[in-house]
């Protein structure tokens, strides 16, 4: 039942992957991109206003509902070999910074842009799938209503095509 209510909110949402899965080289620290580049780097433009970032409970939310991800995704059977040599504080700062800049908050990231980031991980749409209903269940965790969840997560769907290469 709850995977049939997941696919449902997936298409709702319009989404085929989540953007997040990592990659090694997300161990290197980049530089603070300029505005423009800040959008194109964290895949999408935020979301007007701060209503959604407010629903995820500011930073102090989407921090602790990235830290409830990290444990998810590396505990994972279907997704766990996927981050078994990435830099995982790297990730949990880089997913807290592009989670609070596409919902509106006040944060820039200042990592790669998504299909750089994750050109020789050869993922598949399977692994997002994983990986989305991983950041689902830490967004209902962190109790982030529905429609702040889909709108972030309809800045996400885009992303899927500079991502998964196989």
């Amino acid at each position: 039942m709850q995977g049939i209510l997941f696919a449902r909110r997936l298409a709702m949402a319009g989404l085929a992957a989540a953007s997040l899965v990592a990659a090694p080289a997300l161990a290197q620290d980049t530089p603070a991109p300029a505005d423009a580049a800040a959008a194109s780097n964290a895949g999408a433009t935020p979301i007007a206003g701060d209503g959604v970032y407010k629903a995820f409970h500011e930073q102090a939310g989407i921090q602790r509902i990235i830290d409830d991800f990290i444990v998810r995704v590396t505990t994972d059977p279907r997704i766990k070999r996927r981050f078994e040599t990435t830099n995982l504080p790297r990730l949990n700062l880089l997913l807290v910074q592009q989670i609070c800049y596409l919902t509106g908050g006040p944060c820039a990231y200042t990592g790669r842009d998504m299909r750089t980031a994750h050109a020789s991980l050869g993922l598949h749409n399977d692994d997002f799938n994983a990986l989305a209903e991983d950041l689902q269940l830490s967004m209902d965790r962190e109790g982030v209503a529905f429609t702040a969840q889909n709108q972030l997560l309809a800045k996400l769907a885009p992303m899927q095509r500079q991502i998964v290469t196989r």
